[in-house]
């Protein structure tokens, strides 16, 4: 009986294939297989939401393979991702395959696991159940909801502000939060205040104190808010103190600390960005490598559980595992009574999944370190160590507090510390803080009531008030869970839009809105207020999970919202034009009135009269600048030639050149590229005459003897030697970069680029197969064969199954033909690219095989003509 299992990934394909064995066929739709049609009409509100789906180009070879595999194939087993995305995934294939009368007398099940074990697998497939088409609603639900949205909302804002631009149902409401933020912290004013302290000693041991009570009245954090003010109550408390107080209250009591709950994908984001640095994309992406499989020696694995989950929750037998692991491991006290249960606080979790945990606590770090890159490593270590502390017993601190009076008991100081008596699961693990500082590790002396000590000194400590800090994606993730925008498998995406769309910038691990995020949002939180309310977004996200737990209908909640969005939008279509304001100053070139305006170089002064007759160009940018446009814009006069200045805008970004070309004159106007660290606001006369003074003569290189110029190019910065070039980094200038770093850099040139991403070794044994950052974009590349990246996919997306793919395919492209002429024909020896064994590597080489067979006999008729000819004229 012949059996077929599909998958999403062909990483776990191959997993899964060595644990099914021969019965099975295992193959991969490589994610999504059907999309909506990328135009107006894909989904009809006015028929019950009907929504019209086209297969994926780039995945509908394998759509095919698993069609043909389906005709021989007696069961069908639809094993795709543990969540909504997977349930609805399944229901495509099953869809595509109805469509195309292949299930008929066939048995079609939907089979999940949330661990690739061997034990989950063969559990799974021995009980397999039907589609749950509750969760295939939600998801398109979901996705209609995105839909109607963008292809409603994304037109009005390009009428409105510029094209280009794009709404979401998430991303708007997180970008006001960037916004909100920024905002709060620009009308921040920041309010200076003291704290008065005490340094005591007894022995040699000195200890602080801090001012909580003045002649019987709390001291609250404005209480003293200037130096002569606490200049005044530090005078009097010396002279009260007479050098000693006395200790009026002492006490002691034993504080715990509870472990972090395992972690669920937001935790996850969150705790990879604070611990590692990584982005909440790649945190993302290596946990699916972890969850998808790695050989680590005994064979592949799963090392991690479905890592897209929002449940705290453990199985029975995982808690089992872990506290053997403790009790083998840590002495006794290390291991609680009974095993620690943790409640999801997330109204909506999905809590037939678990959290996320090493599929074996036994599998330690140390043990897999070989097997796994540094990023995985280091990923699975934070994941393991977390687990594994979440069923110890509670850190155990000793605190003290302390009251000192001075004169009289109306005025106090208080001390206060701690001491760790028992590490309990910190010996393990601790979990990270955003924005916080850690609590106080204070020691204080052994001291008893009505004790007398000396004081060292009374003094005052100035301190100014901060604004709330800008979000990082850490703290980003974690406000999105708070309000409920999105769901956790969706925060990367989410932050992802928003850089893309140039909405917002990551700077110094920080969010800033730019111009065009800020007139965005202002747009829509005027306009289109409910939409982008956090109450209204979270309150949708509800019924979304109402939908998945079939507690309600998907088309009434659809109707409910389209009706009045979609009023909205007709109500909204005549409003004026965001970010054109007016100004109180007029036009030093026509006259006419000023306005702020809003290019894709942000907020800039230009005048009314643009769009008038006669027309006025007139551009400056906030600061007094010129600005970039479709226009010549003059910042001023060059200096040596005499000439205009201009800043332009080219295909490749804005620009300066001096003067304009003459029609007949050869020689064309001198011209330099603005870096994209120069702000555009910034270009002024001084800064146009520095750039202009490029390239610079940086001597010659004490090899060859020969020039070395520094000099910006149409992709950044740069140093040439001898004709090699070799970009100049971001921590380097290309007016600072001086010989000796010019020549370092040169050197570094000769030995190749650097990948930006290591896959891992070529299947045949013979080199690593390898990512870089070309000058048209990244490749991958193995020995001497280079294959461009598809623009849908990244870098970081990228498996080793469809690099090898790549590979093959650019391979086969550039197997030559055989020439044949009049004179020998010389054959060229071919080296073909040895793939994986793979059913995907297979068919993709089949098909390359096939286009290069017909391409050589194509070459080979053309020769042969070419030959005939030559010999006719020659006769």
């Amino acid at each position: 009986m012949s059996k077929l299992l599909i998958v999403e990934s062909p990483s776990k394909a191959k997993t899964l294939k060595k644990y099914l064995g021969s019965d099975f066929e295992v193959l991969a739709s490589y994610g999504h297989v059907r999309d909506l049609i990328p135009k107006n009409g894909a989904v009809d509100p006015t028929q019950q939401f009907a929504m019209k789906y086209d297969i994926i180009d780039r995945n509908s070879k394998h759509v095919d393979a698993i069609a043909k595999a389906v005709k021989v194939a007696d069961s069908i087993y639809l094993a795709t991702d543990p969540d909504r995305e997977g349930e609805a995934i399944s229901w495509h294939i099953a869809e595509i395959l109805a469509d195309k009368k292949l299930l008929k007398n066939k048995l079609l099940k939907r089979v999940e696991f949330n661990e690739i074990t061997q034990t989950a697998v063969k559990y799974a497939i021995d009980h397999p159940r039907d589609i749950a088409m509750n969760l295939v609603n939600a998801q398109q639900a979901r996705r209609a909801l995105d839909y109607l949205v963008g292809f409603n909302l994304s037109p009005l804002l390009w009428k409105k502000i510029r094209r280009g631009l794009s709404a979401g149902r998430v991303q708007s409401p997180a970008l006001r939060l960037i916004v909100e933020r920024e905002l709060e912290i620009e009308a921040f004013t920041s309010q200076e205040y003291w704290s008065i302290h005490l340094d005591a000693l007894k022995h040699a041991h000195r200890f602080n104190a801090k001012l909580i009570q003045l002649n019987g009245e709390k001291i609250e954090q404005f209480s003293v808010i200037n130096h002569d003010q606490q200049a005044d109550i530090v005078g009097k408390l010396l002279i009260a103190s007479a050098g000693k107080t006395t200790v009026s209250r002492v006490e002691k009591k034993q504080r715990s600390r509870s472990p972090a709950a395992p972690f669920t994908t937001s935790t996850l984001q969150q705790e990879a960005v604070r611990k590692l640095g990584f982005t909440t994309s790649r945190a993302m992406r290596i946990a699916q490598q972890l969850y998808e499989g790695i050989d680590v020696g005994s064979g592949t694995v799963g090392l991690i559980t479905y890592m897209r989950t929002d449940s705290f929750s453990l199985a029975a037998e995982a808690v089992m595992q872990i506290r053997d692991y403790v009790k083998k491991n840590f002495e006794a006290d290390y291991l609680p009574k009974s095993p620690i249960m943790y409640k999801t606080k997330a109204k909506n979790a999905q809590e037939a999944h678990e959290a996320i945990r090493p599929t074996d606590i036994f599998r330690s770090p140390a043990s897999v370190r070989q097997y796994l890159n540094d990023e995985q490593f280091k990923l699975y270590e934070m994941i393991w160590k977390r687990t594994l502390a979440c069923q110890m017993t509670q850190a155990k601190y000793d605190a003290v507090s302390v009251d000192l009076s001075v004169g009289t008991d109306a005025t106090l100081f208080r001390a206060s510390g701690q001491t760790l008596v028992f590490p309990g699961f910190i010996a393990v693990y601790m979990e990270g803080t955003d924005d916080a500082e850690e609590e106080s590790e204070a020691k204080l002396p052994h001291l008893e009531t009505g004790e007398v000590l000396n004081v060292e000194k009374i003094y005052g400590d100035q301190h100014f008030t901060e604004p709330p800090p800008r979000y990082s994606e850490a703290s980003l993730v974690k406000a999105l869970e708070e309000y409920g925008i999105g769901r956790p498998s969706t925060y990367a995406s989410i932050i992802s839009t928003l850089q893309d769309r140039e909405y917002v910038l990551l700077d110094k691990k920080r969010f800033t809105p730019t111009d065009v995020g800020r007139v965005v949002n202002k747009f829509l939180t005027e306009h289109f207020t409910q939409y982008v309310d956090y109450d209204f977004t979270a309150k949708l996200e509800n019924e979304l999970d109402e939908i998945a737990e079939g507690n309600r209908d998907w088309i009434p909640v659809m109707d409910k919202f389209w009706q009045g969005f979609n009023q909205q939008i007709i109500n909204k279509a005549d409003v004026d034009r965001p970010g054109n304001e007016l100004i109180d100053e007029l036009c030093p070139k026509c006259g006419r009135q000023l306005q702020k305006q809003l290019s894709r170089f942000g907020t800039f002064i230009g005048c009314t009269g643009y769009n008038a007759e006669p027309k006025c160009d007139y551009k400056r940018s906030m600061n007094g600048a010129a600005q970039a446009g479709s226009d010549p814009v003059t910042i001023g006069t060059d200096a040596e030639s005499g000439k205009e200045i201009y800043l332009m805008n080219g295909p490749y970004g804005p620009y300066l050149q001096v003067g304009v070309a003459v029609e007949g004159e050869k020689k064309k106007p001198k011209r330099v590229s603005i870096p994209k660290e120069v702000p555009l606001a910034n270009v002024n006369i001084d800064i146009a005459n520095m750039l202009l003074s490029l390239p610079r003569d940086l001597g010659q290189h004490p090899e060859t003897g020969k020039k070395i110029i520094a000099n910006i190019g149409r992709f950044g910065p740069y140093v040439n030697h001898d004709g090699k070039f070799k970009s100049i980094p971001k921590s380097e200038s290309v007016f600072s970069i001086d010989l000796a770093g010019a020549v370092t850099l040169l050197a570094a040139a000769n030995t190749g680029p650097a990948p930006i991403a290591d896959l891992g070794p070529h299947p045949s044994g013979e080199g690593r197969i390898e990512v870089y950052a070309g000058r048209y974009g990244p490749y991958v590349q193995h020995a001497k064969v280079r294959a461009t990246l598809p623009k849908s996919v990244t870098p970081e997306e990228l498996t080793l199954e469809e690099a090898l793919a790549l590979l093959t395919e650019k391979a086969a492209k550039e197997t030559p033909a055989k020439k044949t002429g009049t004179k020998k024909t010389t054959a060229k020896k071919t080296t073909t690219a040895k793939t994986t064994k793979t059913e995907t590597a297979t068919i993709i080489k089949a098909g390359a095989a096939k286009k290069a067979t017909a391409k050589k006999a194509s070459a080979k008729k053309t020769a042969t003509k070419k030959a005939a000819t030559k010999k006719s004229d020659a006769a």
